[in-house]
């Protein structure tokens, strides 16, 4: 049983939970616009994924402070893990291929650009200069059961490398 906590409200988060499967993500820092464009599929089909009996769980690798202004509008738990702990258990260690890797380049200047427009438009912030943990983050996807086996996981290779919600639908099933 992991003892989490909800950046939100203070809440606790179950993982596993008792009677619902939980996608926990593994994300890279508060504000990282891959992350930020990732989420915004997830907030989409949030209804979808609830009604799947699956609870969403996304966690960060940055002080509690730092990530707030970033979620407070998600409808599903976001976990400050400045110290890495879920990280190392989990194996999603920080990598320089994270961003070296040629499959991401694409996905970097979309979201950039994308996040640029939101950040003029005043629905995005911008991520912290030197956030937390740094920027070399890989993202993980797991899938814990209500009994507490992961049922799937996947370990991204670079930034961009996780889960869409159609496979956590079908992983789900």
């Amino acid at each position: 049983m992991l003892s989490l906590t909800a950046v939100q409200d203070g809440a606790p988060v179950p993982v596993p939970d008792p009677v619902r499967m939980v996608h926990l993500q593994l994300r890279r820092f508060a504000g990282c616009p891959i992350c930020h464009l990732h989420l915004r599929s997830f907030v989409r089909r949030h209804a979808e994924i609830e009604s799947a009996g699956i609870l969403e769980v996304v966690v960060f690798h940055s002080a509690a402070d730092e990530l707030r202004p970033h979620v407070t509008d998600l409808p599903f738990p976001a976990v400050a893990d400045p110290q890495r702990r879920l990280y190392r258990r989990f194996g999603a260690e920080p990598s320089v291929r994270s961003l070296l890797d040629p499959r991401v380049y694409y996905p970097v200047v979309r979201a950039v650009t994308v996040g640029t427009v939101e950040f003029l438009r005043g629905r995005a912030k911008l991520p912290s200069l030197k956030p937390t943990g740094g920027r070399l983050g890989l993202p993980a996807d797991l899938l814990f059961a209500p009994g507490g086996d992961i049922v799937a996981r996947k370990n991204g290779v670079h930034a961009d490398d996780q889960w869409s919600v159609d496979e956590v639908l079908e992983l789900a099933r």
